[in-house]
């Protein structure tokens, strides 16, 4: 059994980052699939998922590299929930990655220090990156104070868990200031 599968959740280009539109940004698609990429192909030599719904980001994960689960409901976490189930009886982990990560290098070769590790974003409440075990009923909830959640539920199932600041890592783009060019 391989220990880690990376999971990579995707909306469909043309819907995502609406910050990002309303703040001005042009040619949003293209920056999306070029940090994705850059995301898919940080996750090698592990194995990597693209968890979607749109059949455009299922070719595009398949051009990558990635294998697709097409997740039948919408939302970070259900698709997160909907991936953690499906791989479960051939992983011992899954580390759920956002696709938007500006600096996504080393995502493969990461050993995470704990049962449960949550990498957050710059702001120290949100989460990048989180692995956890397969097997359990993990609650995933991405989103607004993500970090403290994920804390705890991993107190909740009593699993041991690490949360890291300081990653590369914790720079993901969800508003115009958080581009470079």
């Amino acid at each position: 059994m391989d220990s880690v599968a990376i999971i990579v959740p995707l909306k469909a280009f043309e819907l995502a980052k609406s910050r990002l539109r309303r703040g001005g940004v042009h040619d949003v698609e293209t920056r999306l699939r070029d940090m994705a990429a850059a995301v898919l192909a940080a996750g090698k030599p592990r194995p990597v998922y693209v968890a979607c719904e749109s059949d455009e980001v299922a070719d595009f994960a398949l051009a990558h590299g990635a294998q697709v689960l097409r997740s039948p409901v919408a939302g970070l976490n259900e698709a997160a929930a909907y991936a953690h189930a499906r791989l479960s009886s051939d992983f011992e982990r899954v580390m759920i990655v956002h696709g938007d990560l500006r600096l996504p290098a080393g995502l493969g070769s990461f050993e995470p220090p704990a049962a449960v590790t949550i990498v957050t974003d710059h702001h120290g409440t949100g989460t990048n990156v989180l692995v956890v075990p397969t097997g359990v009923d993990f609650r995933f909830a991405f989103g607004v104070g993500s970090a403290a959640a994920h804390v705890h539920e991993a107190r909740r199932l009593d699993l041991s868990h690490h949360v890291v600041t300081d990653s590369p890592w914790r720079f993901d783009v969800d508003e115009v200031g958080d581009m470079v060019d």
